[in-house]
């Protein structure tokens, strides 16, 4: 049977070589014990452990295999940009030993190869895992979580009450977007296999939300003898934050800094709309970092948008058309809303309507207003003079189907701005499907698109998109505008990478396509003299 999430993925098993079903219990757990002692071999040779394997199933396992380590293992946002799922393992790799937890528990997007991975099991079964901690509340970080449940998950899930908040609208919303996108295919007969069904329900998604535990920026929480965790603020979206894990392993102690999505060094001329606080927390010390390397190779460009996007939606609103704005209802929606505003007030735009047509945008500018301590004086001062988005006129928040239809229906220019932000599901894809192919209209990127994503597509100019099982002329015009987006670019990174305290050993770069990690990689070690590798899809680096 197909399986379809937001992306539409298909199923593969890939199963651990620890765990089989013509293996008994106990040799299992002897072949995880003795993998877990051999990674740092296995991650570049063959030959090794395969011997091993084949001497554990002769019942030849040498003394060192019965000995733990503790190891952190990539088993997401390594060799791609989503997916973050980071395993440390105190233990050994039976995950009956120790303490797991997992750092951020994200859908994967993009490539098929990828998407396909939201259906694998985890190395270690989804039980035998002790806590999660989440850096904040976007689909690539926290959008596996009702499958982790599903999947017999049972322990805490801790995040700052804003991402809480948060994700308590965002996983039911996946959920629902993927049933509903399961009962399309079914009904257009589109999918390669009968019936299509979801990743995950709506209710599904609701039920995990009961293990979330809140924590509060800079408190320590102890989650077992030897791992303690505080949160530290990276400045990327609402309640954003990097996890700074404490670990006592082998007679040695270990810090770790899981730094999430890293907010942008704030700039209100280069980096508009700012919403939260400007930049990450500095002055960092960690043995080992794990970091992002979304725009690794690639700078922000250091002009003021907002003169070309005045001009842009101008000059589409004068030849009869209409601006769409695939964006995260999450952060990326609430910025350009009140960038919409002040084009609008300050004159340098007509006064368009403009639609969000995204019930999950509407709770999250109430989730916004309510958590006014993560505000940067801008958004404040724009909140104080401008009131709630819900409450403009001329701005219509859709919650509901037919609202979301009367939108399609209108031939006005307008604004309309849905989600997903990289177009791998939900509103967006109707109002594209209709829209794409009138050159009158407007397609306008304002953050980053993933190889493989539909908006990646778009934006390359392509001469047709995949909607629905049907080809899409692309008449419309593209444009994108760089600076809108909440990460640090290099130079933004280095900044903040030389307030730390000390040099760490190995820092590990993810949440990258390979040529942005590599190139971010040589800058760093480079410009900083630091040791710096590009986590692969599995590995396990020894702690």
């Amino acid at each position: 049977m197909d399986r379809v999430d937001r992306s539409g993925p298909q199923n593969v098993n890939h199963h651990s070589s620890c765990h089989s079903e013509e293996r008994s219990d106990e040799e299992s757990a002897v072949l995880c014990r003795a993998e877990s002692l051999v990674f740092t071999l296995s991650a570049n040779t063959l030959i090794f452990p395969l011997f091993l394997r084949l001497s554990v199933l002769c019942g030849k396992v040498f003394c060192f295999a019965e000995d733990a380590l503790a190891y952190i293992q990539f088993l997401g946002a390594a060799g791609t940009v989503t997916g973050s799922k980071h395993l440390i393992n105190t233990g050994d790799a039976s995950g009956k030993n120790g303490f797991q937890v997992l750092i951020d528990c994200g859908l994967f997007q993009g490539p098929k190869e990828w998407r396909e991975r939201n259906w694998s099991d985890t190395p270690i079964p989804a039980k035998a895992i002790d806590a999660v901690i989440l850096t904040h509340a976007h689909l690539d970080h926290c959008g596996w979580i009702p499958r982790l449940v599903k999947e017999g998950f049972r322990g805490p899930i801790y995040a700052t009450p804003p991402t809480i908040d948060l994700c308590g609208i965002i996983l039911p919303d996946s959920g629902h977007l993927q049933e509903e996108d399961a009962r399309f295919y079914n009904k257009i007969k589109k999918s390669k296999h009968d019936p299509a069904l979801p990743l995950y329900t709506f209710d599904e998604a609701h039920e995990a939300l009961q293990y979330f535990k809140p924590v509060q920026v800079g408190e320590t929480l102890q989650l077992s003898h030897e791992l303690s965790f505080r949160f530290v603020r990276a400045a990327h979206i609402l309640g954003s934050c990097m996890a700074e894990v404490s670990l006592k392993a082998d007679g040695k102690a270990r810090r770790l800094l899981f730094t999430g999505d890293i907010g942008r060094v704030h700039d209100h001329k280069v980096a508009p709309g700012k919403v939260v606080h400007s930049g990450p927390q500095e002055g960092e010390s960690a043995d080992i970092v794990v970091m992002e390397s979304t725009y690794g190779n690639r700078r922000h460009p250091k002009e003021d948008p907002l003169p070309e996007l005045g001009e842009l939606i101008s000059a589409t609103a004068r030849r009869g058309g209409s601006v769409i704005v695939p964006a995260f209802a999450i952060e990326r929606t609430q910025k350009f809303v009140f960038i919409l505003k002040h084009l609008i007030e300050s004159g340098q735009i007509p006064r368009l309507p403009v639609f969000c047509d995204s019930p999950m945008a509407i709770k999250a500018v109430e989730i916004f207003l309510k958590h006014d301590e993560e505000y940067s004086d801008e958004t404040r001062e724009m909140i104080r003079k401008y009131g709630s988005p819900l409450a403009w006129p001329g701005f219509t928040f859709a919650s509901t189907p037919e609202e979301s239809k009367k939108i399609n229906e209108a031939r006005m220019p307008s604004v309309i701005i849905s989600s997903s932000g990289m177009v791998t599901g939900g509103r967006i894809l109707h109002h594209l499907s209709q829209r794409l192919p009138d050159p009158r209209n407007l397609v306008l990127f304002i953050g980053f698109q993933a190889p493989g994503t539909r908006g990646f597509t778009i934006k390359s100019k392509s001469d047709e998109v995949k909607i629905y099982g049907d080809f899409v002329p692309i008449r419309a015009q593209v444009a994108a505008l760089e600076q809108f987006s909440d990460h640090a670019d290099p130079p933004e990174l280095l900044q903040w990478l030389r307030t730390f305290g000390n040099q760490p050993a190995t820092t590990y770069l993810v949440h990258g396509e390979p040529n942005a990690s590599g190139q971010l990689r040589e800058l760093m070690a480079r410009e900083l003299g630091w040791d710096v590798r590009v986590a692969q899809y599995r590995e396990k680096v020894e702690v």
